[in-house]
């Protein structure tokens, strides 16, 4: 079944099944922001990757106790964007950014990036006056290009499922709060539309890799040539290109043969760093590589192997691994989450019910 055909579905999806979705996506946002962060930040060896499988069983039996893991800033954000849309019957995005300063100052410790806190104070100090200017002003005027409106986005995909126009547009100014560089926009719109197109498959429709990742490319030529259009710029910065070319490189990845030097090749051309050019497309081929069986990942559940082959290749493995886990989770639903696993993440529970609001909200009776 071709991408076009698949999107179609959505329409006849049954409610059950809309809802398990919404569920699924938010739960694996959260579970992959968890389960991550602990390996946040570090380089990964063939040895430790022995250490996150023994991880994640573990965290999958029903007889293993441990604390809860601890979500980071990535959840924390998410949280206040479902709020913003389930409390608002129309977007208001000054809303959204004091639900962003209230949620950083009631728990500061979540993770936050310097940038980020900067941009909260200053809202705060001004009283929101001009709720883009701060973020417009960092790194010289040139915005924020990390992947800190990627990893909160995925609310925003799910409410606007039936209206992609709405969707890329909410998605950009809820991300212009806090990041204004296009590279950082641009990444957070590729995040809601990797999104969007997971939830329109039915879980029984097998996904083809390839396809998928072409028609993402076909979507975000259009969102790139849009800003080329709009910006009136030189045909040789390539840059404004950017995630075309790494949707490219996924699709070449996508078909090597699997092993830990292609590893290091994903690290090296895809990326796992902070900024958006460099998670965004590696948490979409995370989710696409795990479509099919990984030797070195020892489960035959596909929304475990995503977020687990997310954390083995290091860096940073929360935002990444939530971003993936978010797409997998849109794509499979609540039925593939291991409900051990997500048991030891904080604020497991809260997060399926700000799911089922959303979807409330959205989908009335």
């Amino acid at each position: 079944m071709s991408v076009l055909k698949s999107v179609t579905m959505a329409a006849r999806l049954e409610a059950s099944v809309l809802k398990s979705k919404f569920k699924g996506c938010l739960l694996g946002a959260l579970i992959g922001d968890c389960t991550g962060s602990p390996y946040e930040g570090d380089t990964i060896t063939h040895g430790d990757k022995l250490i996150i499988q023994r991880y994640y069983d573990k965290l999958e039996d029903p007889s293993f106790t441990a604390p809860f893991k601890s979500y980071t800033d990535d959840t924390a954000m998410t949280k206040s964007v479902a709020k913003f849309l389930t409390d608002k019957p129309e977007p208001d995005y000054k809303f959204l950014a004091r639900l962003f300063v209230n949620e950083y100052f009631k728990e500061p410790r979540r993770g936050y990036g310097e940038g980020v806190v900067e941009v909260f104070h200053k809202l705060k100090n001004s009283k929101f006056a001009d709720i883009y200017k701060p973020a417009s002003e960092q790194f010289l005027g040139a915005g924020s290009f990390g992947n800190g409106g990627a990893m909160r986005v995925a609310p925003i995909a799910l409410y606007f499922y039936d209206n992609y126009k709405a969707m890329l547009e909410v998605a950009t100014n809820a991300t212009r709060l806090t990041h204004t560089h296009f590279l950082g926009v641009h990444g957070a719109l590729l995040q809601a539309v990797a999104i969007d197109l997971a939830l329109k498959f039915n879980q029984n429709v097998k996904i083809n890799p390839e396809r998928f990742c072409a028609e993402l490319f076909r979507r975000i030529r259009k969102i790139e040539r849009i800003d080329e259009d709009t910006d009136e710029i030189d045909e040789r910065d390539y840059s404004r290109k950017a995630y075309q070319e790494k949707l490219k490189v996924v699709e070449y990845l996508l078909g090597k043969k699997h092993d830990d030097e292609l590893d290091e090749e994903v690290i090296l051309t895809l990326g796992n760093g902070i900024s958006a050019y460099e998670s965004v497309p590696t948490a979409i081929y995370c989710f696409l590589k795990s479509l099919q069986e990984i030797p070195s990942i020892q489960t035959d559940n596909i929304f475990r192997r995503t977020i687990q082959y997310a954390v083995t290749l290091g860096g940073d493995t929360d935002t990444i691994a939530s971003m993936a886990g978010a797409i997998a989770g849109a794509y499979l639903g609540e039925e593939a989450v291991n409900p051990y696993l997500a048991k030891h993440c904080e604020f497991s529970k809260e997060i399926a019910e700000m799911a089922e609001n959303l979807y409330a909200a959205k989908v009335k009776p």
